[in-house]
């Protein structure tokens, strides 16, 4: 009986999360609440303006600031602070960001369903093919040729290899410092351009190792997540200097394009559950 009545945030009927944000959401009673925390440095023009394309949010948000504290900035050029306690109604049109070093936790009619779903809805998952590398000894490199010259150097790197993906049809989906994670729609292309990254960078004294993997990710905008990008960073893990190391999935998908690998057994990976069995590429034609 008290189920009918009682709902906890604890045990939510959804949950809605993207950077910096995580929405519990209950329904009751033809009601929809909502526990949303935000965390420090969450910004909504910031987080958020760039994935839905308007100037400024244009969901109303009425609820009780549980804990921290919140500035909010309104297209009509007011400006103001909420904090524990306070009850909000805050109309379309405005900027909003965490205070200070302490997490927002507000409770919300409607919630997050009114503002993150169609960020939710924006998100599709597809089967690409990652290539991750990174450069070897690069903290040495750095140390060895000062900060001037290793910053011209890294940005002739980021060049090259961004020339080298975009030669072989992919997209260089992010600069990680000393290396880059690549998307391609062709498991062979990807290989291929692993290999073409390493050679177009040893002119510059640069040794690089990869790893190339494929799987279902999740598209956001520009930025992409799931298991299969955090499969290919620990891959990159394991290879060595001048290394090409392939997962299984990617190696059974180019049996007949001309491709040669070595076994490299299997290795168990942080965060993963089971061991991988790698390869590494031996030869292209």
């Amino acid at each position: 009986m008290r189920d009918r009545y009682t709902r906890s945030f604890a045990s939510p009927d959804e949950v809605i999360e993207i950077e910096g944000v995580r929405s519990e959401i209950v329904d009751l009673g033809g009601i929809t609440l909502a526990r949303d925390t935000h965390q420090p440095g969450w910004r909504w023009s910031t987080h958020v303006r760039p994935l839905v394309g308007t100037e400024w949010c244009e969901s109303r948000h009425i609820g009780l600031v549980l804990k921290g504290q919140m500035h909010v900035l309104t297209k009509d050029g007011g400006e103001f602070d909420v904090s524990e306690g306070d009850v909000i109604d805050l109309p379309p049109g405005h900027d909003a960001w965490v205070g200070g070093n302490e997490v927002l936790v507000i409770v919300a009619w409607m919630g997050a369903r009114t503002w993150l779903m169609p960020l939710h809805a924006l998100k599709e998952r597809v089967l690409v093919t990652l290539v991750f590398t990174d450069i070897v000894d690069s903290t040495g490199t750095a140390h060895r040729l000062g900060d001037q010259a290793w910053t011209a150097l890294l940005a002739s790197h980021d060049q090259r290899l961004a020339d080298v993906v975009d030669q072989f049809r992919g997209r260089v989906a992010k600069l990680t410092g000393d290396g880059m994670l690549a998307v391609f729609d062709g498991a062979a292309r990807a290989i291929r351009s692993a290999l073409a990254c390493r050679k177009a960078v040893f002119d510059l004294g640069l040794s690089i190792r990869a790893a190339v993997h494929t799987g279902e990710i999740e598209l956001m905008g520009d930025e992409i997540h799931g298991l299969a990008v955090h499969e290919a960073s620990r891959i990159l893990k394991v290879a060595q200097a001048n290394e090409v190391l392939v997962s299984a999935t990617t190696a059974d998908l180019v049996r007949d394009a001309e491709l040669s690998f070595e076994e490299r057994g299997e290795h168990e990976l942080r965060g993963l559950n089971d061991p991988r069995h790698l390869f590494a590429v031996t030869e292209h034609t």
